[in-house]
């Protein structure tokens, strides 16, 4: 059941125990007045049920206010609760008309929240915002005059000419586990064994033995080779073939409970963990018989089964395990593209994202930014196709230097070089998002509260993006000064501005925190 309490209210209106009112420039205030309530409320409303029974369910407001406090201050659940509770400015934000120092919901909401908005959710409504951001750039942007604005608008009798700059690359946001070893997974999987066994037989304890499960010599011979300083190959395999005999046993002994005592006596959470320790056996199984060191879908985690080892290659850190995401990027605003539990090859989302570019913004983009795995034969067609000029070297061996391309080759070089530095900012997209807003470990456990956690991540980096598009339009606009937005000052300037109008610095430090 879900009653529509949207209604935008003036911050004036809201009531403080303390007297007083709240400050119009806040930033939480800001952020109430950009942020489309009414398309929340239509995204919100069609992931709930249709029907009228039950109780009411939090607004759709209180939801996605919710979710960007807490990804913005990267906090638990019950940490963001709490920091609502002190706070009226947040408590404004979520549409309350006045403080109170009760919590507004329980902590296990979040989870309901990611749920409703889901991950196509989520992209809509990053989408929609995006598009509102991409249209304030525009109108205060110093390059953009009333021709350029005319030519974005999508004709069929005069289609508009390629323009933009779109920033590719994908990038990995790890999930909240332990670092798996064949080893290690199978001893948790035995413990939960154990654990279910325990439940199993609670109805016939005192009728029936209960099944051994030789759960202390198990755990000996486990810490034996996870202590040991230098585990050989051979003593691995000693180790494993003891472990999966221990976890076979057990799941022996309840297939023979189950005959007497139905499964339903388990809890949900644990008979999942029951299918999951099956498959993990078999997994295992196959590789210790076969002295096989992959399988297909490979478990490494009995919680969270749909996370999978992502192969990057990167120094330090050449496997990891979380959610592949494929991300746009086009003047500071963020989209998620793709998002995936498995490994895919980034490079064949070319197109659809060039085709996502010309859906959101009526063009082509001018130019494509990525790396070299991005150019491919069938990239560098389509590219042609529809007059996109994709950077990075030409394919295949580079041509000799003589003195009739001398020249040219030396102003390839500049483009490649110009080109490496257009994509900077799609790699601090990434670590902005990894050690600010939480991309960097994934807390949720379920595969669709993780991937709306993910995107929700870059949704508040785009907020972010938007407050500071908002600060500089109105700065600039009544110093009467004609400065570009995305304009990247160098030492002496910044200097300058910080012991000319240091309050004006500070202002904007106050807008965009963190």
């Amino acid at each position: 059941m879900y009653k529509e309490t949207l209604k935008q209210m003036e911050f004036e209106n809201f009531k403080l125990p303390f007297g007083g009112k709240l400050i119009s420039k806040n930033r939480w205030v800001q952020l109430a007045k950009l942020i489309p309530w009414a398309e929340v409320e239509e995204i919100y409303i069609s992931s709930l049920a249709g029907s009228g029974m039950g109780s009411p369910a939090k607004s759709a407001r209180v939801a996605l206010a919710a979710l960007i406090i807490k990804e913005h201050y990267g906090k638990s659940d019950e940490e963001t609760v709490a920091e609502i509770c002190e706070n009226p400015y947040l408590q404004f934000f979520l549409g309350f008309q006045e403080y109170s120092d009760q919590k507004p919901f329980d902590p296990s909401m979040f989870t309901h929240f990611r749920t409703r908005f889901g991950l196509s959710g989520t992209q809509n409504l990053n989408d929609i915002i995006g598009d509102k951001i991409k249209t304030d750039l525009k109108k205060y942007e110093k390059s953009k005059d009333k021709s350029d604005e005319t030519e974005d608008k999508h004709n069929d009798d005069n289609p508009p000419k390629n323009s933009g700059k779109l920033l590719l690359d994908a990038t990995c946001a790890p999930a909240d586990i332990t670092f798996p070893t064949d080893l290690k997974l199978l001893n948790v999987a035995r413990r939960k064994s154990e654990t279910i066994i325990n439940d199993l037989h609670a109805p016939l304890k005192g009728v029936e033995k209960k099944p051994r499960t030789y759960r202390k010599k198990a755990r000996h011979d486990f810490l034996l080779a996870a202590k040991a300083k230098r585990l050989s190959g051979k003593k691995r395999r000693k180790a494993l073939r003891k472990q999966l005999g221990y976890l076979g046993r057990n799941l022996k002994s309840i297939e023979e409970l189950s005959q007497k005592i139905p499964l339903l006596c388990l809890t949900k959470k644990q008979y999942k963990n029951l299918l999951v320790i099956h498959e993990v056996y078999r997994q295992q199984k196959i590789m210790y018989d076969g002295h096989l060191r992959r399988i297909d879908d490979r478990i490494v985690s009995i919680s969270q089964p749909h996370i999978r080892p992502i192969k990057r290659g990167k120094t330090g850190r050449p496997t990891e395990f979380g959610a592949k995401i494929s991300v746009s990027l086009v003047d500071g605003v963020a989209f998620v593209d793709h998002l995936s539990w498995d490994n895919f090859n980034e490079g064949g989302d070319l197109p659809a994202q060039a085709e996502a570019y010309r859906r959101r913004f009526g063009n082509w983009p001018k130019s494509i930014h990525a790396d070299k795995l991005y150019r491919n034969r069938d990239n560098l067609k389509f590219c042609k196709k529809y007059g996109i000029r994709l950077s990075g070297p030409s394919l295949g061996r580079p041509p000799k230097v003589t003195a009739a391309n001398a020249m040219l080759i030396q102003q390839q070089r500049k483009i490649a070089s110009k080109d490496e530095v257009d994509r900077i900012p799609i790699e601090g997209k990434f670590g902005q998002g990894k050690r600010r807003f939480g991309l960097g470990l994934i807390m949720s456990k379920g595969p669709d509260t993780s991937a709306c956690s993910i995107v929700m991540s870059f949704l508040v980096m785009n907020l972010m993006k938007w407050l500071k598009v908002i600060f500089y339009t109105l700065f600039f606009g009544l110093s009467g000064k004609k400065e570009p937005i995305n304009k990247v000052y160098s030492r002496r300037e910044r200097r300058f501005w910080r012991v000319i109008m240091g309050w004006k610095v500070r202002a904007w430090q106050t807008v965009t925190a963190g």
